[in-house]
């Protein structure tokens, strides 16, 4: 667990910013008919052009600079030349390096008209962030975010992914400690002031298991269930959570986390 200094959160923030603004321009252009290499390049110029790095081409050697991953994809989907078509939905993951220091999020996206089962699963998936986001305290332990997630979740009828977890993030991408989406409240290391996480539910439809496809890299639900996917990068402060991927950078307290429904 690697602790930041104010100094140092106040540059993730600049990233979460340059992370975020980048995203939006991706899904202003999230639409039938759109491939999604085009919006890996809208993704990369938006980044660059803010005097950033994208923080996963390279990364492990992956290729490109954004995650795109279409229905049964739960994450590490790679943009190509396929087409997003109506009722899909498409879960873009984004990071950013700026003056050394990493920000990470995540949203999945209708295209055009979608399923109201569909539209269930986003909703369910981001909810389930800001339930994980109300237990995030400092003196908290990280099992109590895990649980959260997983018992919100389980309680819609959905399933909670157990393959792939969030993660610690800073001056590297991928920082101890991992977050799981699932585990058991009052365990695991306790939540320090300081302390930057990327929370990132994944959900899917109904009981499955993940499987890597032979490009080595997109992760698919075994049983063909549609998958979902949110993240923000959040820091530990003593006033509550600081979202530093979302617009204004709210910092939650215990009062105001409730009542989440419809927070972007």
């Amino acid at each position: 667990m690697i602790l930041k200094r104010p100094s140092e959160i106040e540059i993730m923030s600049e990233a979460a910013d340059i992370n975020r603004e980048a995203l939006e321009a991706v899904a202003a252009n999230i639409r039938p008919g759109v491939s999604t290499q085009e919006l890996n390049q809208i993704a990369e110029d938006a980044i660059l052009s803010r005097g950033a790095k994208p923080a996963f081409k390279g990364l492990y050697d992956y290729p490109k600079t954004l995650i795109t991953s279409i229905n049964e994809v739960v994450v590490h989907g790679i943009p190509s030349n396929r087409k997003l078509s109506a009722g899909d939905i498409v879960s873009v993951d984004i990071g950013t390096f700026y003056k050394g220091y990493a920000a990470d999020m995540a949203k999945t996206y209708p295209v055009g008209n979608i399923s109201k089962d569909a539209a269930r699963l986003l909703r369910v998936t981001q909810e389930s962030f800001y339930v994980g986001l109300e237990q995030a305290q400092v003196g908290n332990r990280l099992g109590d975010v895990s649980a959260a997630i997983q018992a919100y979740v389980e309680k819609t009828g959905y399933w909670i992914v157990r393959e792939f977890v969030g993660h610690g993030i800073g001056t590297k991408f991928h920082e101890g400690p991992e977050v799981p989406n699932f585990g058991k409240a009052g365990t695991g290391p306790v939540l320090r002031e300081g302390l930057v996480l990327a929370i990132e539910p994944m959900v899917t439809e109904s009981k499955t298991t993940v499987k890597i496809k032979d490009d080595g890299w997109t992760a698919v639900t075994t049983n063909g269930s549609l998958a979902s996917h949110y993240e923000h990068t959040v820091a530990i402060t003593k006033a509550g959570p600081k979202i530093l991927t979302k617009k204004g950078q709210p910092v939650y307290s215990l009062a105001s986390v409730g009542g989440f429904s419809g927070k972007a």
